[in-house]
């Protein structure tokens, strides 16, 4: 649930994936490349 909302607020562009707390990043990463925009989820 919480990784959903991470990801959402990224593709809306509000966060980045930097900012994403680490327990949650590989969950975040999964939602964003099965949402085609897995280029969001990088450290820059």
């Amino acid at each position: 649930m919480m990784a959903m909302l991470w990801a959402q607020q990224i593709m809306l562009g509000k966060k980045t994936y930097g900012q994403v707390p680490r327990l949650l990043k590989d969950k975040v990463k999964e939602i964003l490349e099965d949402s085609g925009m897995g280029e969001l989820a990088n450290d820059k």
